[in-house]
């Protein structure tokens, strides 16, 4: 099992989701445009395993093995790219997307506030 860094993780998702919202905005704006083509961004899960890195360690046996035989996988930097769906504009279908990046919206900031009381209980039971 590797660690998650919950709060890089949240933030990564949040930039993503703010693309994504972009990318909605733009297609509802323009679905009148002669020509126009829905686009979108790569799903989440293709972001999270779009990067991988090696974990640093501060000794030679920091992990109980050499730090050069240990990988995972990373948040990237950039959290999306669009993609060209090829289809006219559906309203309907957009207005369902910005309600889901809504809701999910809503449960990153609900998980992180979540996890944010635990660590700041645990440094006050300290």
């Amino acid at each position: 099992m590797t660690a998650v860094n919950l709060f890089k993780l949240a933030s990564t998702q949040a930039k993503w989701l703010s693309v994504r919202q972009t990318a909605v905005a733009n297609n509802i704006a323009n679905a009148n445009t002669p020509g126009y083509r829905s686009v979108d961004v790569e799903p989440f899960a293709d972001v999270l395993s779009s990067a991988s890195v090696r974990l640093n360690s501060t000794a030679a046996n920091h992990f109980g093995t050499s730090a050069n035989e240990i990988a995972f996988r990373v948040l990237d930097e950039e959290p999306a790219t669009f993609s060209n769906q090829g289809k006219r504009v559906s309203l309907e279908d957009e207005l369902v997307k910005s309600g889901e990046i809504r809701h999910s919206f809503e449960l990153n900031t609900s998980i992180v506030s979540a996890f944010n009381r635990m660590i700041l209980m645990t440094a006050k039971g300290s």
